[in-house]
């Protein structure tokens, strides 16, 4: 089933890690959250292909946030402080190794299929730590939750957005000397 709405974050097309943890953001300084009913949860579904194979229902819902509060924890807390929370969220799945007409690969296995998004995002996250754990950023604008994977050339990206949250940043600054002037 479609989303009935279009995705209103400010941040879109992350890995899926870190995609779920920007599905709670800053606006006018009140936090919005698209994870707030079923409704979101199909607009973050859609946004990451999973309608095909999973279905914006509370028990889904119900595991996805458990999924990013664990993941928020590790990223925005500790890794060791994390572990655990994330490792909880990974014993409700497996990758079974699979021989396709294309060669070797791997099938996720869910005993519940509603812990199917919740896992691949935990799951993406060890993914990320494994190709570039330095990369995994918070934005440092201080008024941004939003999260990215930096894979600029040089590994320098500090901001969520240029136009938004490095334009606000550079305004600030100039704002600052113009002020000392």
């Amino acid at each position: 089933m479609p989303p009935t709405s279009p995705d209103p974050r400010p941040l879109t097309g992350e890995p899926l890690a870190l995609d779920l943890l920007n599905t709670r953001w800053l606006r006018d300084g009140a936090v919005q959250d698209l994870l707030r009913d079923t409704d979101g949860l199909a607009v973050w579904l859609e946004a990451n292909g999973l309608t095909e194979e999973y279905t914006a229902d509370a028990a889904t819902l119900r595991h996805a946030l458990t999924a990013r509060d664990a993941l928020s924890a590790a990223v925005d807390g500790s890794l060791a402080e994390g572990a655990s929370r994330v490792d909880a969220v990974l014993a409700h799945g497996r990758v079974r190794a699979t021989l396709t007409a294309e060669g070797p690969g791997e099938k996720p296995e869910f005993e519940d299929p509603s812990w199917g998004p919740a896992w691949l995002a935990a799951r993406d996250y060890l993914r990320l730590l494994t190709t570039a754990p330095d990369r995994i950023r918070s934005c440092a604008h201080e008024a941004c939750t939003l999260h990215f994977f930096d894979t600029s050339r040089n590994g320098t990206r500090r901001w969520c957005s240029m136009a938004v949250c490095g334009n606000r940043a550079k305004a600030s600054r100039h704002y600052a000397r113009a002020k000392e002037a």
